[in-house]
């Protein structure tokens, strides 16, 4: 009876588990096609066929909401291991080849951007427009991707590929504004480049702006 209750315990929460995602990628959804400030809770309880207090009961505000909406899509999927420890991220910082280094920087950007950018441009228009909770999402979510940024440049510190007189801080700042979500948007969604075309560009553009002119083929 012992080992049964553990087994039921274990699927409650497994559903439990994936309740809460399929909420949040209702959330998501609702989110882009909608926006931020029109989006209900109620809407949200709707869509994912939940009641609105389980809603409530699982996320508490509509800004967690949003966030662990974000988070998902960072990552791609409910598995609870930090972007940074995938293997294919890991894989990616194992690479000897500063080129090839951020060109696969390029391509990790795009297909989050893939998986992110119809949100984040949310968030951003909201932000400018000064709702309080996506001017404080707008701001985790930058400082996020600076950090990230700055792992980028550590790397390159190591692999001794930074162009000469660049300090890291100058590099991080190049890096981080090429992978934003406004390039990314200007160039896919206003002058219809392909992803194709945006990553090779992106990739192009950072070998450029930081690496060792010796370096670039």
């Amino acid at each position: 009876m012992s080992a049964r209750r553990r087994y039921d315990a274990s699927g409650r929460e497994r559903q439990a588990a994936l309740t809460r995602r399929q909420i949040a990628m209702a959330a998501v959804e609702q989110f882009v096609v909608q926006g931020y400030a029109t989006t209900t809770v109620a809407s949200v309880a709707t869509a994912a066929g939940v009641s609105a207090q389980t809603v409530y009961n699982g996320f508490g505000t509509k800004a967690a909401l949003l966030k662990e909406g974000y988070d998902l899509l960072m990552v791609g999927d409910g598995e609870a291991v930090p972007l940074a420890e995938r293997p294919d991220v890991r894989a990616l910082y194992a690479e000897p080849d500063p080129v090839a280094f951020l060109h696969g920087y390029a391509r990790l950007g795009r297909e989050l951007l893939d998986r992110l950018g119809p949100l984040a441009m949310q968030i951003g228009a909201g932000a400018l427009a000064g709702d309080p909770d996506l001017v404080e999402l707008r701001a985790t979510t930058d400082r996020e991707r600076l950090v990230g940024t700055g792992m980028v440049v550590g790397r390159l510190v190591e692999l001794d590929a930074l162009s000469p007189g660049l300090d890291a801080d100058a590099a991080r700042d190049r890096l981080w504004t090429l992978n934003s979500t406004e390039v990314w948007h200007l160039l896919t969604a206003t002058r219809g480049w392909t992803g194709e075309q945006y990553e090779e560009w992106v990739g192009e553009a950072m070998t450029a702006a930081v690496l060792r002119a010796d370096l670039l083929r």
